[in-house]
């Protein structure tokens, strides 16, 4: 009997000692059953409306960026206009479904503990464990389990954040949407694919659709003595590269909407196609800008001379780009990441003031995670082109994404960097009209 008694009280005293060390939320998150608020004393409903992070930016965005073709956005506009995950157990618990009792099995509302001792209000059929409420050391998860553990679809809220997708053995796998409140107060909301917790991003569907793009150099005009010429009414995608899976729908076959070219590197070279290249484009009624590539070794101030000097400017052409893409032991060598960031900043205030448009930013994902924390200034002000190959779309506000350097196009030999805008032609012509050089 006294087993029994310990077996039936245990899970009560867990519950309320969980209960009482749960920290507040810092957004709302789960909208809980009225009898589980009383229950668990939750307060995640509950909270003032000016304690609450506001995210309607980051939705607005998703939604200028995202149509109905892109993965999960019928759940992200579910979610937009409030809907939650919300399971109900019913109000009655039995003593039968506290703890374990012999020749006796759950049925309905339950209370468990789970293999770490944390107590989940579950509900059972046919003494297993369909859906329930887990509270742990750091929040709350409700949703499907298999055995103890979350599986399936579910939501977890904790100090800062609030997540809603797939699970496999308490881990986020799969499809989600995570709500983060970060320590520098601006929300932020991750929209794609998690493995074994870890968020990898957005999984694009490439399609006629969207706008693409390329971005060439000498290289596309053949190696050595074995000249290529471009055939410029040709000009097609076919390919976007082997580096890793992507998802392609029907077969590509896309027009190029915009071409980034080459003009100089540091303070001496210049691309000797550049001209005749610019020329081409323009005639064909292409979109197009020019991109130099950075130097550590030079002045931002040089080098801004040597490309304002070399380049075109004219009426209706792109904003033009600063590639930049050392490697850490070049940061180091040339004075640090701040002593970078300065001449970083030289060079576009400089050509700015030549062409009248804010200069992009080419970088990539590596780049954007080790060094532009340090500048928030730069993160703000500038349009950034990110260089990341493989099937995941970068977890960073972007214009441009170079998603393989290894494409196809009609009318060029050999390889080419395919790039595609982030938006739809709308949101295109916008960036066009808006951006380009007046």
């Amino acid at each position: 009997m006294k087993k029994v008694l310990i077996s039936i009280i245990t899970p009560f005293v867990l519950l309320l000692a969980s209960t009482y060390f749960l920290r507040q939320p810092t957004h709302p998150g789960m909208q809980l059953s009225a009898d589980m608020q009383n229950t668990l004393a939750a307060e995640a409903d509950t909270l003032p409306n000016d304690s609450m992070p506001d995210f309607g930016d980051e939705f607005e965005y998703y939604f200028d960026r995202h149509n109905v073709m892109d993965e999960g956005y019928e759940m992200v506009a579910a979610f937009a206009n409030g809907k939650r995950l919300q399971i109900e157990p019913a109000q009655r618990l039995t003593v039968w479904n506290v703890g374990n009792w012999r020749n006796r099995t759950h049925e309905g509302t339950t209370l468990a503990l789970d293999s770490a001792g944390f107590t989940i209000v579950a509900t059972y059929q046919a003494d297993t464990i369909k859906t329930g409420l887990r509270i742990d050391s750091l929040g709350t998860y409700q949703g499907d389990f298999r055995g103890t553990k979350a599986n399936g679809h579910g939501a977890y809220i904790a100090d800062g954040s609030y997540f809603e997708g797939h699970w496999t053995d308490d881990k986020r796998d799969g499809f989600g949407i995570q709500l983060l409140t970060p320590t520098d107060g601006e929300p932020r909301l991750q929209v794609g694919e998690w493995k074994k917790n870890r968020f990898w991003g957005e999984r694009m569907k490439y399609t006629s659709e969207r706008i693409y793009g390329i971005d060439i150099a000498r290289y596309q005009h053949g190696k050595g003595r074995h000249k290529s010429p471009i055939l410029w009414d040709k000009l097609s995608i076919s390919f976007l590269g082997k580096k890793n899976h992507k998802n392609v729908h029907g077969k590509a076959n896309y027009p190029i909407s915009f071409i980034f070219i080459k003009s100089t590197e540091g303070v001496t070279v210049t691309n000797k196609f550049y001209a005749d290249d610019y020329a081409k484009a323009r005639k064909h009624g292409i979109p197009i800008g020019a991109y130099h590539f950075f130097s550590l070794k030079t002045s931002g101030a040089a080098q801004a001379k040597h490309f304002i000097k070399h380049t075109k400017f004219q009426k209706g052409d792109l904003p033009p780009v600063l590639d930049v893409e050392p490697s850490d032991a070049q940061i180091r060598a040339a004075g640090g990441a701040e002593k970078m960031f300065q001449q970083i900043r030289i060079w576009c205030r400089m050509v700015k003031a030549r062409c009248g448009v804010t200069p992009i930013l080419y970088i990539n994902q590596m780049f954007i995670n080790k060094y532009f924390g340090m500048v928030p200034d730069i993160k703000r002000d500038y349009d950034v082109w990110i260089a990341r190959y493989g099937e995941y779309k970068p977890d960073v506000r972007l214009a441009f994404w170079q998603l393989c350097p290894d494409g196809r196009v009609n009318g060029i030999r050999g390889d080419v960097d395919i790039n595609v805008f982030n938006g739809y032609k709308s949101q295109f012509d916008e960036f066009v009209a808006t951006k380009s050089i007046k």
